[in-house]
């Protein structure tokens, strides 16, 4: 397609859809039996464009490399049966099924050509809406204080289990882009996601009330979280974040819904840039990130960060139990939370580090070692901090206040060397 865009006529009945949910639908026959559909070239024709796909139960999306499969800027072809409108904004976010919905035992891969291409999925979230007169971007801005965009998700597994995503270009998102909720066994291994950071609400993958997770060797550029681990419905546990590269996001988190509760998390060899490829920081541009409060809070417990890098950000940590405002009763306490390597270099001139417990009986547990932040801008409050060798702006730990205990252990650990990363 020219410049992402086909003639008028196909871009309103999109032509794909048709065949490849047909393909997907002859393959659930299978009875589960894993099997795979693959999208392949034609002659010079690498390009696929359809509205909203199903997967089955055991089905594999194979794209070829090169093939991009673009969706419908066609806000009816996602309309949620009695959902508002598509398209719109509203005080309810109901309006839009995703682009691809995942099931039991699937997944979407690719594999990389001796030139480094691989197959992409575009949302084309930068491109109008037709009969819209905006990008679904632009709609999302023009929602900020409005209400909810109603824009489709990229890709969607919900109450299925074992959903892997492998070697996989995802690219400008309408919505979120990977949201696994209330389900068992995910991978996303070499995905790259490149969706500017001034596309608002664009998170990149977000496990919520989800178990035995695993985001791995992954690149993740986009307008939100670059990873967010929630848990409103059901608990998050068992979950490792390792050797990605997190760009122009707002960094790795958990929250802001923990009332089930996040356990058992690992986020290990990991590098977060404020900045994404053009040169660009949103407004929150963070590193590592908890964060809640008493309307969604719950416990968040036995979180280890190890070998984190954090570049160009406003602000390198946060664990926060006050992140947004509105009353409630779900008191949110984080405790046994490790940081065991951890570099922050050029933080912006304003930028700050969080310390923030609940209250003294649901007080935040940290500790730290072989961590060196670039700021002495400090804000704590009830907490319980173990130093085993932490230093802000090159000074040692001080006193932070009558709410925050400090305990000192010998020093361990090494700050992790960033450069050579």
């Amino acid at each position: 397609m020219h410049d992402r865009q086909a003639n008028a006529e196909t871009e309103s009945v999109p032509p794909d859809t048709h065949r490849i949910q047909q393909a997907l639908d002859e393959c659930a026959k299978s009875g589960g039996n894993q099997v795979v559909i693959q999208l392949s070239p034609s002659g010079e024709s690498r390009d696929f464009l359809s509205g909203p796909l199903q997967l089955h139960a055991g089905e594999i999306l194979l794209l070829a490399p090169e093939v991009t499969l673009f969706a419908s800027r066609n806000p009816a072809d996602f309309q949620a049966p009695g959902g508002v409108a598509c398209g719109t904004i509203s005080s309810k976010e109901n309006g839009c099924v995703p682009f691809i919905s995942l099931a039991n035992h699937s997944g979407i891969e690719s594999t990389e050509n001796r030139n480094g291409a691989r197959g992409a999925i575009d949302g084309r979230g930068d491109q109008e809406m037709i009969g819209r007169g905006l990008s679904w971007w632009q709609l999302a801005q023009a929602a900020k204080d409005r209400g909810y965009q109603n824009v489709p998700r990229l890709l969607q597994a919900q109450k299925v289990n074992d959903v892997t995503l492998y070697s996989l270009d995802l690219i400008n998102s309408p919505g979120s882009h990977v949201s696994f909720k209330d389900g068992t066994g995910f991978t996303a291994w070499g995905v790259h996601i490149k969706t500017p950071v001034t596309a608002r609400n664009t998170d990149g993958i977000d496990p919520a009330g989800a178990s035995d997770v695993t985001v791995i060797h992954s690149s993740i550029m986009d307008g939100d979280d670059g990873i967010a681990i929630k848990a409103g419905s059901q608990p998050s546990a068992h979950i490792t974040i390792k050797d990605n590269i997190v760009d122009g996001s707002h960094g790795i988190s958990i929250g802001s819904e923990t009332t089930a509760g996040v356990s058992d998390v690992l986020v290990v060899d990991n590098t977060i840039n404020g900045m994404d490829s053009t040169g660009k920081m949103g407004g929150t541009a963070a590193g590592i990130r908890i964060k809640s409060s008493a309307a969604v809070g719950g416990v968040v417990r036995q979180i280890t960060y190890k070998n984190t890098c954090v570049l160009n950000t406003k602000i390198p940590l946060s664990f926060d139990t006050h992140y947004s405002s509105g009353g409630g009763h779900a008191i949110p306490w984080y405790e046994d939370i490790v940081v065991d390597g951890f570099q922050s270099s050029s933080t912006l001139r304003n930028g700050y580090v969080e310390l923030n417990g609940w209250d003294n009986q649901h007080a935040l547990g940290v500790k730290f070692s072989g961590t060196a932040i670039d700021t002495t801008n400090l804000k704590a409050s009830n907490a319980k901090i173990v130093d085993a060798g932490v230093r802000f702006g090159g000074r040692p730990l001080g006193p932070l206040g009558p709410t925050v205990h400090i305990s000192r252990e010998p020093a361990r650990g090494n700050v992790p060397d960033c450069a050579a990363g």
